[in-house]
């Protein structure tokens, strides 16, 4: 490999691991905004997830930049194409925060109700799968990656009961509408966020074992797991 491909490798690196930071971040913000209700923090998830949109178009330039200069192959280009992936994901994910946040004006407008779902369960796992996928990314394990795929059926199992619940509260009582409603933006965006951190998880599998495993994802769980056990 030459220098320069090494040093725009590198700078490349330092940008995709600054959005994930700040993705992360804001992340956290948006569910200490939705478990507050607080409108000041929703409001500055809200700003800062503009930035994050600036973050995400800056990296991906770079990303093509390296494919058109330096034309990587094997680790390198697999590398790249991961970031421009994972990068995509990020953005998306902001995006999912900033949706959370603005579900915070909304919910406070209307007649307090229980929230319908395990919000504990719910914010503490997505938030987990996330600093896991972005860990697996950062040191390359394969294992930790596979984790954050499994872990992403307890997300879908929260997300399920909590359609049942607000069909449930709907009927028992017309004027929770709204309320419930809300809340169940809230939770599918956080299902959301699981989803593409699960897709993070099989990029960075990607860059790893060059295997693309989001077509029969269970059996190559195994199949991986095997492999790596042995």
């Amino acid at each position: 490999m030459n220098s320069h491909l090494r040093k725009d490798l590198d700078k490349l690196k330092t940008q995709i691991l600054n959005v994930a930071a700040c993705v992360e971040t804001n992340v956290r913000k948006s569910v200490k905004a939705l478990r507050e209700l607080s409108e000041p923090l929703a409001e500055e998830v809200i700003l800062y997830d503009r930035e994050i949109d600036e973050m995400e178009v800056n990296t991906e330039e770079e990303c093509l930049k390296i494919l058109a200069l330096h034309q990587p192959v094997a680790s390198d280009l697999r590398f790249v194409i991961t970031v421009l992936k994972t990068n995509n994901e990020l953005e998306h994910i902001g995006d999912m925060a900033a949706n959370i946040a603005k579900r915070v004006f909304y919910i406070r407008k209307e007649r307090h109700i229980a929230i319908p779902f395990d919000i504990e369960t719910m914010t503490t796992r997505t938030i987990y799968m996330l600093k896991s996928s972005l860990d697996a990314f950062i040191s390359g394990d394969v294992m930790l990656a596979l984790g954050v795929c499994e872990d992403d059926e307890i997300v879908d199992q929260e997300n399920r009961k909590c359609y049942g619940n607000i069909e449930a509260a709907i009927k028992n009582d017309s004027e929770s509408a709204m309320a419930n409603i809300n809340y169940l933006l809230v939770c599918r965006s956080l299902e959301r966020i699981a989803d593409l951190c699960t897709n993070i998880a099989e990029d960075v599998i990607y860059m790893e074992r060059s295997m693309i495993v989001r077509h029969n994802l269970d059996e190559r769980i195994s199949e991986l797991k095997d492999k790596l056990r042995g």
